[in-house]
């Protein structure tokens, strides 16, 4: 009798996180999608909050989004009262990006919409299996530290 198709990829790791992670990036963009705001939206206004007001650039940077692509993102939190861009103080050559009020009420409504996704994600697992999951998750992805 021969394997499933498939079978020895499928047993990967990598093949197994990669699936996890598009069922995770789906629930959250749904989630999301209800707020009408996409997950780049989402990324920027958070850093924002954290960061800001931030120079442009190193929003960009910090985010790990393309200089065209931040522009693009910006252009719609700003379009929809969320975000302005001002000359920074520090350099007026340069944009400093923070949220308004209403980004902040919207990004606090997004956090809640992505913790529940995430939610419904874990479900299968125990607290504790999900501690431990999301702790290997750190350790394993490079973000630790």
């Amino acid at each position: 009798m021969s394997e499933a198709p498939l079978s020895a990829i499928r047993s990967l790791p990598s093949w197994l996180l990669g699936r996890a992670a598009a069922r995770g990036r789906a629930l959250v963009a749904e989630a999301l999608s209800v707020e009408g705001i996409k997950m780049w939206h989402h990324v920027v206004l958070s850093a924002v909050r954290d960061l800001g007001p931030v120079a442009q650039a190193d929003l960009g940077r910090s985010v790990g989004l393309d200089p065209k692509d931040l522009v693009g993102v910006l252009n719609d939190l700003q379009s929809a009262g969320l975000a302005v861009r001002e000359p920074d103080p520090n350099d007026r050559r340069k944009n400093a990006v923070s949220l308004t009020g209403e980004g902040q009420r919207l990004l606090r409504r997004c956090e809640k919409a992505a913790r529940e996704a995430n939610e419904i994600l874990l479900a299968p697992l125990s607290a504790a299996e999900r501690d431990h999951f999301t702790s290997m998750l750190i350790r394993i992805s490079g973000t630790e530290g």
